[in-house]
């Protein structure tokens, strides 16, 4: 069994917001795989497909961005997964638009849905896969920085959005690059090959 997390905020008000990359991402996954559902689970839309011989469960949870963790930890618990078995798909301040990295473990670097799962996981239990997708500093035309809270919840301009398209379709390669075991490959394809 394996879960792939999109992280984000439930409601149409942020259905195309920066910090929804998540659900966009595990939306792209669902239509490409046919996958089953939803079914509402710990406060969560969870999807199901088989894909590369595995059982996997898209899950995007529905508590708020920040609380993430407290839908993801007990489904991962009752099926028993482990944090290895977990790719979640997030927004990413520090890199640039429409670019995306993949990355094994880490900090969660400021991010609150990152926290969260930390926390709600536990301790010793952050060596998940991570999919970071780029949205980019906020800055003014002046160049000074504006509230990233504020530049997260913000739709995507008309202009991002052209280039979101084929930034989802890499990245649901790179799960399905993953979820074949293929994790070097997919880190050696996708890291490089676009520029911060």
């Amino acid at each position: 069994m394996k879960l792939v997390v999109g992280l984000g905020n439930p409601g149409p008000k942020y259905e195309l917001t920066r910090h929804n990359v998540g659900f966009l991402a595990v939306d792209r996954l669902v239509d490409r795989w046919k996958a089953d559902g939803p079914q509402t689970r710990n406060q969560a839309e969870v999807y199901s497909a088989r894909v590369a011989g595995e059982q996997v469960l898209l899950v995007k949870p529905q508590t708020f961005m920040n609380l993430s963790g407290r839908s993801v930890a007990p489904i991962a618990t009752f099926y028993k997964v482990e944090p290895s078995d977990i790719i979640v798909i997030h927004d990413e301040l520090d890199l640039a638009p429409m670019t995306f990295r993949v990355k094994v473990g880490g900090g969660a670097g400021g991010h609150n849905g990152l926290r969260s799962l930390d926390e709600c996981l536990g301790s010793g239990k952050t060596s998940y896969v991570r999919l970071r997708m780029g949205i980019g500093q906020p800055l003014l035309p002046s160049g000074k920085r504006v509230s990233a809270e504020k530049h997260v919840l913000e739709q995507f301009t008309d202009d991002e959005l052209k280039f979101l398209d084929p930034v989802l379709d890499d990245v649901a390669d790179a799960v399905e690059m993953i979820l074949r075991g293929e994790l070097t490959r997919a880190m050696n394809r996708f890291n490089v090959s676009k520029k911060e």
